[in-house]
Formats: C-alpha cells, sequence, structure tokens
C-alpha cells in the first residue's frame, strides 16, 4: 500500500507539473520536500531536506537501539526501526541523515518517462548512480529495493567506494549487494539484506528522496539514520533533540543498575524494578551528579 500511494503521489506530481520546468518523477520540489517535512526545526538543504546539525548526529554515537525506540513509542511513532539485516562491520555504528531512493520491478513504459526526465535534469544514465551521486558529507544512502537478492545488487565495490568516499557513512539497502568480498574492506557501515554476484537488473528507480519502506519502517528523506548491532532506527528531524536528551538518564540509569547488580548484593528484582525508597534516593542523587557531569 505504501509503495502504491507513493507510486500515485508521484505521478501526480509528474501530472500537475508537466508545463513546469521541474516536471518529472524523481524528485519531490523543495516546497513539496518542506510541505512533507514541515515539523522538521533545523536548517535544510537547497533541496529542502532538513538538515540535522553536525552536532546532534555527534551525540547519537553512543545511543542504542532501545534508547531511540522508547521515545519514538512514546511519540506515537511505531514505525521507524528495522531489523534482520546483514551487517557489514557490526562493530560501526552508522549515523547520519537519510538519502532515499525508491526502486521498482522494471515496466517499459514507465522507464520510458523516467529516463527521460532523468536526462532533462543532467542525471546519468545508471539508475543506482543518479541517488549516489547526490551523496554529501554526513548523508546515508537508504534504499527501497523491495527485498530483491538476484538482480537487486544497488552496490558493488566500485560504488560502494563511491558512497564512502562522499558520505563517510554508509548504506542501508532493503535489497542486495555485489563484490562483496571487495567491499568489506571499506571502512563504511552497512545494512543489506543478502548478496549475490550478478549485477543490478530488472529494476528502475522511482523516487529520489521521497517517503519509501525500508521492511516494517517509513522513511522520509533527512531523518535520523542509527544502525547498531540490532539494527536501524529512523529519528524524524523533530524529535531527535528529544532522543538524545532522555539517552542520557537512560544511560545514568543503567550504568547505576548495573553497578548495583554487579556487587551481588541485591536481586534483579530489588534493582531492575520498583525500587525501596532508600535506592530510589540513591540512585536520584547519582543521577543528579552524573548529569552535570554530561
Amino acid at each position: 500500500m505504501i509503495r502504491t500511494r507513493v507510486y500515485v503521489f508521484m505521478v501526480s506530481i509528474l501530472v500537475a507539473s508537466a508545463s513546469s520546468a521541474y516536471s518529472q518523477l524523481l524528485l519531490l520540489t523543495r516546497d513539496e520536500m518542506i510541505k512533507c517535512t514541515a515539523r522538521n526545526p533545523f536548517d535544510r538543504f537547497q533541496d529542502g531536506r532538513p538538515k540535522i546539525p553536525d552536532a546532534i548526529l555527534e551525540k547519537m554515537k553512543d545511543l542504542s537501539a532501545e534508547e531511540v525506540w522508547g521515545t519514538l513509542q512514546s511519540a506515537k511513532y511505531l514505525n521507524q526501526f528495522e531489523g534482520q539485516f546483514q551487517v557489514l562491520h557490526p562493530e560501526r555504528k552508522l549515523i547520519g541523515r537519510a538519502v532515499t531512493a525508491q526502486f521498482m520491478p522494471l515496466r517499459p513504459d514507465l522507464v520510458e518517462v523516467i529516463d527521460s526526465n532523468a536526462k532533462s535534469r543532467g542525471m546519468t544514465q545508471n539508475h543506482n548512480q543518479r541517488v549516489i551521486d547526490l551523496l554529501q558529507p554526513g548523508d546515508v544512502l537508504v534504499v527501497d529495493l523491495f527485498g530483491k537478492i538476484e538482480g537487486g545488487t544497488l552496490i558493488g565495490d566500485n560504488l560502494a567506494t563511491a558512497i564512502f568516499a562522499s558520505s563517510k557513512t554508509g548504506f542501508v539497502v532493503d535489497g542486495a549487494i555485489r563484490d562483496l568480498e571487495g567491499i568489506y574492506p571499506i571502512p563504511m557501515a552497512g545494512y543489506f539484506r543478502g548478496s549475490h554476484p550478478v549485477p543490478l537488473g530488472n529494476v528502475m528507480i522511482t523516487g529520489i528522496n521521497i517517503p519509501i519502506r525500508i521492511g516494517n519502517a517509513t522513511v522520509m528523506p533527512g531523518d535520523a539514520v542509527l544502525g547498531d548491532r540490532e539494527g536501524v532506527s529512523f529519528i524524524p528531524p523533530h524529535l531527535v533533540q528529544e532522543v538524545v536528551n532522555k539517552a542520557n538518564e537512560i544511560h545514568i540509569h543503567d550504568e547505576w543498575t548495573k553497578s548495583k547488580l554487579m556487587t551481588g548484593k541485591y536481586k534483579s528484582s530489588e534493582i531492575y524494578g520498583t525500587l525501596s525508597e532508600e535506592l530510589k534516593k540513591e540512585y536520584e542523587e547519582y543521577k543528579r551528579k552524573r548529569m552535570t557531569q554530561r
């Protein structure tokens, strides 16, 4: 349903803008981008994509999927995490701003329109390179390839190198990659469903920097991306500061909880549950001191 709605939305843009120089099927206009991300509190890129500050992205390096999940759930954003990926380098976190791309199975009449519009904008003939060429430092390429493995190989080692050279971050692909032996040495984070030696084929790119689906998650261009060993979280810009702030307290709570349990003096239910008044007072004092240190 999400893909269908996005397709209809993009076709409606094409029809409504047929007489405009911006008539295309691949990109939202700046005004449309701003409208779709109206709650963004930060600056924007030239195309209207939200630009979460580097300082906030830096603070995300200590976050985990659980810490992000709690805040998003409280805000009623229930579809912002996806797991069950193969992870290129589990020891590397993936942090940055989402650049989204949507692929669909190839349809000849539609791809003619897409390619014509892309050519008029000076874009390359290769569908995957159209979005890769747009990447900037701090971007994370997030691609809906509808779980396709054979023929769904977005990148090999050369294009993976191009992604890393431009963004210094990594990628999330609901699809596959190829040349895994060549990609592995690149010091980048990567999340993908599988690998296959067959090149990308029988698909077409139908949207760049539009809303996309990654498994059970809905991703908007400009979302903060956090990938860890568990999976990938996509954080709306207007919630990212709250996520970071609440994570500090969660970190402190976990520090205190683990330190108390490691003494061997307490049952788990005494520490990881409803605290006694004495322990509650001790924790609040610990939290106060640690919060001032952060």
